[in-house]
């Protein structure tokens, strides 16, 4: 699931840099005559308010050396006391920028896990730069600061599972219908077929791959959430565009059929062909349409 807490954070980037940015300049104080670790700290007492789940809240002086251990609840993080962090990007990003920075994530030393850090330089009255003060957050928990309902959770969950049967289902169908079409063209009487049974056994196999391709579009985007919605675009038009081969195989076959046994039923054939001409000019409008909405 880190692929989708990555792409989740990358889609509500600035509403979370937004928010954080603003509880932290509402509790720690900037721009005053004189900035102090006990000021900083004391801001810090009020973040633990805002920001429950937090891995931990530290300070930097104007090098990007940490001035004393982290704030932690886990008393095992309450560490880092004369670490330089120079080279950090929550550093040089926030003192390049003089503003509130929010960091890509990256793995937590003190987690392992994925980690996000808010970063926002302290300056005096004369703009000159005091300290840097830094809290670190997991990307899961970053997740629900945008998404904090815990109905909305567990109703994600219930989706997930939806869906999961859904594509199961759908996977049966594909199966069933690729058996069906090996069947006809290898175990019943393969010398003795005909091109009809042929046509019908590859519009079989087209139907089939295009029911797989749908299945591999849900569980990639609704259960694992491993693709981006242009991906899952591009899976939408494979599989209209396997349904219209389908039908198109299907108006060649009642082509031949109606040419050779009732030649006056072939203007349905015509219909069919008319109705996938149709569909093949609605396609390429609708990917026209995706392409200046992707641009």
């Amino acid at each position: 699931m880190v692929i989708k807490e990555i792409q989740e954070f990358i889609e509500v980037r600035h509403k979370i840099r937004a928010y954080l940015c603003y509880i932290f300049s509402r509790n720690i104080q900037n721009f005053l005559p004189q900035i102090t670790e006990e000021q900083i700290n004391s801001g810090f007492d009020n973040l633990e308010h805002e920001i429950v789940h937090y891995d931990a809240m530290y300070i930097l002086d104007k090098n990007g050396l940490q001035v004393s251990n982290n704030r932690s609840g886990n008393k095992d993080f309450i560490v880092g006391d004369g670490i330089d962090r120079s080279t950090r990007a929550y550093y040089y990003q926030a003192v390049k920028e003089r503003r509130c920075f929010l960091s890509d994530p990256y793995p937590s030393s003190l987690t392992g896990e994925l980690c996000v850090t808010i970063s926002l330089p302290l300056y005096n009255e004369k703009k000159e730069l005091q300290y840097v003060a830094c809290v670190d957050i997991s990307l899961k928990e970053v997740s629900k600061i945008v998404n904090p309902s815990a109905f909305e959770g567990v109703f994600g969950k219930f989706t997930r599972l939806v869906y999961t049967f859904f594509a199961a289902a759908l996977f049966v169908v594909a199966a069933v219908l690729f058996f069906m079409a090996i069947r006809s063209l290898f175990f019943v009487h393969f010398v003795e077929m005909d091109v009809s049974e042929m046509f019908e056994a590859t519009i079989l196999l087209t139907l089939a791959l295009a029911i797989f391709d749908l299945v591999k579009a849900i569980a990639e985007g609704e259960i694992l959430g491993t693709h981006s919605q242009s991906q899952g675009s591009s899976t939408m038009v494979r599989f209209i565009a396997s349904i219209i081969i389908a039908l198109a195989i299907e108006a060649l076959m009642l082509v031949f059929k109606f040419a050779i046994i009732e030649p006056e039923h072939i203007v349905y054939a015509v219909y069919l062909i008319i109705g996938v001409a149709v569909l093949m000019v609605s396609l390429s409008v609708y990917m026209y349409i995706l392409k200046k909405v992707h641009e």
